[in-house]
């Protein structure tokens, strides 16, 4: 998302680019995600580690939970890759950083990154400012979804082939969605060809996060609300489930945040866990 009329990317998205090299910087070795590419884009002000919403400790979990959903990512488009998948469609794109990244995996692919036309704007100017420039796999897809923008359509035109494979990644789209847009939106991805994978992030309702992490994402409810990005939609996995099944995804897994804090950050020793309250749904065709 963005703000149409300065042309940035909105500042949910930048907090998370963010977080991302909070990781690299604050957090001890092995790294789960190595990314500062996203804070080059962002170009914060001087001081921007001193945000409260960037405490180191503060909001610890939050940050784990950013880098280990998009290593999750990362790790299913690379084994996708090796099996001759060749499209990859970031729904809801940001400030993501894989095409520039991993360039050695990214550059197997057409990568196709779906956002608000002001943000890709922004993100085009800034990758040519900065050296990375829009290599030919790399497609930047405007789509106005305020406006009624179907991103389908204009996936199509960006050159994307249905007849063929793809992965599909949306993190942190569907608390902002509204439950019927999130299942219209599973209907048309189970319209992909087969050999296709969707991983869609949901956030769950408070009874299902853990109690040491209910106050801090309840604090952070009103600020979602006042940035103008309300959370409007919560799903228990069985809920979640159930909708991917009836939009026509059989093949449809739940991956909980524990499995992935068992994955990514076992045995640390600074105790570094990502906070419980967004799981993922996992569907093939």
């Amino acid at each position: 998302m963005a703000d149409e009329q300065n042309e940035v990317p909105d500042s949910t998205a930048v907090r998370v680019a963010l977080w991302r090299a909070m990781h690299v910087r604050v957090d001890p070795p092995p790294h789960v995600l190595e990314d500062e590419t996203g804070l080059r884009l962002a170009a914060p002000d001087d001081g921007w580690q001193r945000r409260p919403d960037m405490d180191p400790r503060g909001t610890s979990g939050f940050r784990a939970a950013v880098v280990a959903r998009a290593r999750f990512i990362e790790d299913l488009v690379a084994d996708q890759a090796d099996h001759g998948v060749a499209q990859y469609v970031v729904l809801g794109a940001g400030l993501d950083t894989f095409a520039q990244r991993r360039p050695q995996i990214a550059s197997r692919l057409r990568v196709f990154e779906i956002d608000q036309p002001a943000t890709q704007d922004w993100k085009r100017r800034r990758l040519i400012e900065l050296g990375y420039g829009i290599p030919d796999w790399l497609r930047l897809v405007p789509v106005d979804f305020e406006a009624g923008g179907d991103w389908w359509e204009q996936l199509s035109t960006a050159g994307f082939d249905p007849g063929r494979p793809a992965v599909v990644a949306c993190t942190g789209v569907t608390m902002y969605l509204t439950k019927d847009a999130t299942a219209a939106t599973l209907r048309r991805l189970a319209g992909l060809a087969p050999g296709s994978t969707l991983a869609m992030t949901f956030m769950l309702p408070t009874e299902l996060i853990d109690d040491a992490d209910r106050p801090a994402l309840e604090a952070t409810k009103p600020q979602a609300r006042a940035a103008g990005t309300p959370f409007i939609s919560f799903y228990t996995p069985q809920e979640m489930l159930t909708m991917a099944r009836e939009a026509g995804l059989q093949d449809a897994q739940h991956v909980s945040g524990s499995l992935l804090a068992s994955r990514y950050f076992a045995d640390r020793s600074d105790g570094l866990r990502p906070s419980s309250g967004e799981d993922f749904l996992v569907a093939a065709t």
